[in-house]
């Protein structure tokens, strides 16, 4: 048997690479190049590779091959917002290319360039000193007011959304995926559900390009620097409320280290990480516009986050889930349900 040296496969495809590395080597104007395809791990959502083609180094981020919810993993919504903010201040990959058709891997892909940095999983960021934990906490305070302060239709995005009533039609999307789900039914859930259904803010006019997902997690930074070299899994975005994305930051505050990586049950302050008034005040001090995060922006954003833990769940035990770890997931749909009713008891809602 014929081994092509030139081709290397890291890791688990869940696609023929042939098609996609004879497309590469043609569209990169590089026939004869060596070409790498490494599964890049981490992420409940959509597939992601490391590829190589000669000396360029890019990621690939593709549509995972069975989509149970209508309008989930919007590959081309991802690729349009970062084109569109490639021009701002917001540090994005710079993307390459989309491909649409399902002929060549199975699903719609699109390319980025890959660029080197660092990625933390756990908020506590083990490994860091006390005066960068600060410094990547405040770093990331202000790439979330950057983000914000770009207007949609100023970069083509006008349409990425629509600008009122966000907080109501995101109430009813995760209620309705919540009420989809089969398998899994949390008391605690259900009682968190109903009541952000009654306790939606009336819609105060701001809008901005909302991530989604912004997180730690989703950031990349310098490899050496306290400093965001690239927001990444945009797979949420859309035009939405500001305070979304704000009270989605405010997570690891209100929840332990053994869920997901919070930071509620460490002494933060000695570990050099800013309490979460300091955080919102110094993101803030870029958008005073936008105010501080109330009780039910926090409460959603754990609703929204354990909802998604749900259909984790669901995915993988219909076999479908993104990563190995995806059913260990399921338990913590119930713990940051019991933590939004602990912060609304607190909060005297």
């Amino acid at each position: 048997m014929n081994i092509d040296t030139s081709i290397e496969i890291r890791g688990s495809l869940d696609f023929d690479p042939a098609p996609l590395i004879t497309f590469l080597r043609a569209e990169l104007d590089a026939p004869n190049a060596n070409v790498g395809i490494e599964q890049i791990s981490g992420g409940q959502s959509n597939p992601t590779y490391k590829v190589n083609v000669g000396a360029r180094r890019m990621v690939l981020r593709k549509q995972p091959m069975h989509i149970a919810t209508k309008g989930a993993h919007a590959i081309d919504r991802e690729y349009r917002v970062l084109t569109a903010l490639g021009a701002t201040d917001v540090p994005v990959p710079t993307p390459i290319l989309f491909h649409a058709d399902r002929d060549l891997i199975g699903t719609p892909f699109y390319l980025m360039d890959y660029i080197d940095g660092r990625v933390f999983s756990d908020a506590a960021l083990p490994g860091v000193s006390a005066t960068e934990r600060h410094d990547i906490y405040l770093a990331m305070a202000k790439t979330l007011a950057q983000l914000h302060t770009v207007r949609p239709d100023a970069v083509g995005l006008a349409d990425f959304g629509r600008p009122s009533g966000y907080f109501a039609r995101q109430v009813g999307r995760w209620s309705g995926q919540l009420d989809a789900s089969s398998r899994v039914k949390i008391d605690e859930l259900v009682t968190l559900r109903d009541w952000i259904q009654k306790n939606i803010p009336e819609d105060d006019g701001q809008t901005s390009i909302a991530h989604g997902d912004f997180r730690i997690g989703n950031l990349m930074f310098h490899p050496t620097e306290p400093r965001v070299v690239a927001v990444l899994d945009w797979e949420l975005s859309t035009i939405g409320h500001p305070l979304a994305d704000l009270g989605f930051c405010c997570m690891p505050w209100n929840t332990s280290s053994g869920e997901y990586g919070g930071i509620l049950d460490l002494d933060f302050t000695a570990m050099g990480i800013p309490s979460e008034a300091e955080f919102i005040a110094y993101y803030n001090d870029f958008l005073p516009e936008v105010g501080a995060p109330t009780p039910f922006h926090k409460a959603f954003a754990l609703f929204r986050f354990a909802v998604i833990f749900v259909g984790i769940a669901d995915r993988a035990a219909a076999g479908l889930a993104a990563s190995e770890n995806a059913a260990e997931l399921e338990p913590l749909a119930r713990r940051f349900a019991i933590r939004a009713l602990e912060l609304l008891d607190k909060a005297k809602v």
